[in-house]
């Protein structure tokens, strides 16, 4: 799982990208009315997202709640249909396939879900569950090799053969995650999104699962893109790491190099909360306490995202010019290591220094007038649901 950071700072060949997602986009539209409907905004969940996966990695992807990294990973496996952009696996652009095009794809990316209860039917078996995805692609002809495979499927995640007569109810949350990484595994994946898949279990289960997930990506060659919000647990299973604010990336660079060179203040506020067991480091570390509640996804703010809760704020810029995320000219910081920050290279030799923050109230309604103080709808769901109040 480790990588150095001479392999990281090159681009990557045409031939060893997986994954390639350029300029991403997903909105939802906010609809009002009662007899007819009409659109009166957008949540903007994804707005303008790259990334690149090589074959065999690990991306982390982290961030706070509802900045949009599992509608990300549902956008690059199809589940929920770009706005704009795309999504090139193995050579072929996904967000352009639609129907049986894309369903004959499924095969090759498939998706470890947040909540193995609620991913898996209490109606099936194990069986049932693993097999259905393979007869799906055509994998599953011969009972003989079929029943061999569920086999070894099983015992690639730690499971006895016993398992394939019971049903998700009589196994423990960490047995079925691994249920949920078996039928993943069943169709021979080239890439696994694996979101928030041990944010649901005790911390024993979780190393299981995490030293799982790491020993068949070894034996498999598998690659992964893992959404989750843990850094500890980001830290240890990936390769480079993407931190995600208000729909966009921040910040992209190898896991040891981010974590000992975070660049972007919001990523320098995410690991200043994470608690270190030295008493004395803890009390001597740099603390960046952000202010204000993150914005509305439906009301993004102009320019940087972070603007807002920013302590390294300017009054030039950063309130009206969104930055890219680009590579930084910052002494022993590899070329691999991006920052979509205007001024990150002058906050780091300490030429600009942090400043109090005003937390900013956010006064529009999302139903698209500017009574009320609402900031915007909780969730995807109710942002597609018609509002029956005034």
């Amino acid at each position: 799982m480790t990588t150095t950071a001479e392999d990281t700072t090159a681009p990557a060949p045409e031939e060893d990208l997986l994954l390639d997602v350029r300029g991403v986009k997903v909105h939802f539209p906010i609809k009002r009315g009662v007899v007819l409907d009409r659109v009166v905004g957008h949540v903007y969940a994804v707005d303008g997202v790259d990334l690149q996966i090589r074959r065999g990695e690990t991306y982390g992807l982290v961030g706070e709640s509802g900045c949009g990294k599992s509608t990300l990973g549902k956008a690059i496996l199809g589940l929920e249909p770009p706005t704009e952009g795309s999504v090139v696996i193995d050579g072929t652009d996904i967000a352009s396939l639609a129907g049986e095009q894309l369903r004959r794809r499924r095969k090759d990316f498939q998706m470890v879900f947040q909540d193995p209860m609620s991913s898996l039917d209490p109606r099936q078996s194990v069986e049932s569950l693993l097999v259905e995805g393979m007869r799906a692609h055509g994998l599953a002809s011969d009972d003989a090799a079929t029943s061999a495979r569920l086999r070894e499927l099983l015992a690639a995640v730690g499971l006895p053969a016993a398992a394939l007569k019971k049903y998700p109810h009589e196994f423990s949350g960490g047995q079925r995650q691994r249920i949920g990484i078996a039928r993943a595994l069943a169709v021979e994946p080239k890439l696994i999104v694996a979101d928030e898949p041990v944010s649901a279990l005790d911390v024993s289960v979780q190393a299981q699962v995490i030293n799982l997930l790491e020993e068949l990506q070894e034996r498999l060659g598998l690659t992964y893109l893992v959404v989750a919000h843990d850094l500890a647990v980001v830290r240890h299973i990936s390769d480079r790491i993407g931190v995600m604010y208000l729909g966009g990336l921040v910040e992209e660079a190898t896991a040891d190099d981010l974590y000992t060179t975070p660049l972007h203040p919001y990523t320098r506020a995410l690991l200043s909360a994470v608690p270190l067991p030295d008493p004395v480091a803890e009390d001597r570390r740099e603390q960046v306490l952000l202010v204000g509640d993150l914005p509305s996804p439906s009301r993004p703010p102009t320019g940087c995202r972070f603007h807002t809760r920013c302590p390294w704020r300017q009054e030039t810029r950063c309130a009206d010019e969104r930055p890219t995320l680009r590579a930084v000219d910052v002494p022993g910081v590899p070329a691999g290591h991006r920052v979509a920050c205007h001024w990150a290279e002058e906050i780091e030799r300490g030429e600009i220094t942090p400043h109090e923050v005003t937390p900013t109230a956010t006064t529009q309604d999302w139903r698209g007038t500017d009574e009320g103080d609402a900031i915007g709808p909780a969730s995807e769901t109710e942002a597609q649901v018609s509002p029956t109040g005034p």
